[in-house]
C-alpha cells in the first residue's frame, strides 16, 4: 500500500506542475473532481498504510499528513508558470480526505462487528 501512496503522491505532483494554456483552461467541475477524487485516494490509501487496520490512534496522523501534502501542492503550483495556489483547493482536497477518512474508520467499525 505504501507503494500506492508513493505514486498517487507523484501523480498528484506531476499534474500540479503541468501548465495550461488560458484556451485550455480546466473547467471548475473538473478541477473540483479531480481535486476530491486524487486527495481521497491519497488519503485511503495513506490510511491503509498507517492504520492497517489496528491502530485507531494514527488515523489524525494521517489525516493531517494527507492535508498538510495538500497544502505543499498548492504552495508548489505557486511556482509553476501559469498555475496559481489556491486556498480554495486545500479545502476541495480536504472534503475528499474527510470522506477518505470517514469511510476508513466506518470500515474499521464494520470490520469489528
Amino acid at each position: 500500500s505504501w507503494l500506492f501512496v508513493l505514486i498517487i503522491a507523484v501523480g498528484i505532483f506531476y499534474v500540479s506542475s503541468l501548465t495550461f494554456p488560458p484556451s485550455e483552461q480546466i473547467t471548475s467541475l473538473k478541477s473540483v473532481y479531480y481535486h476530491i477524487s486524487a486527495f481521497f485516494i491519497f488519503a485511503f490509501f495513506l490510511l491503509i498504510s498507517l492504520v492497517k487496520g489496528k491502530n485507531k490512534k494514527l488515523l489524525l496522523v494521517g489525516f493531517l499528513v494527507a492535508l498538510i501534502y495538500g497544502i505543499l501542492d498548492e504552495i508548489h503550483q505557486l511556482f509553476v508558470p501559469g498555475r496559481y495556489g489556491s486556498l480554495g483547493d486545500v479545502f476541495i482536497d480536504g472534503t475528499g480526505i474527510i470522506f477518505a477518512t470517514m469511510i476508513y474508520l466506518i470500515v474499521l467499525l464494520h470490520r469489528k462487528i
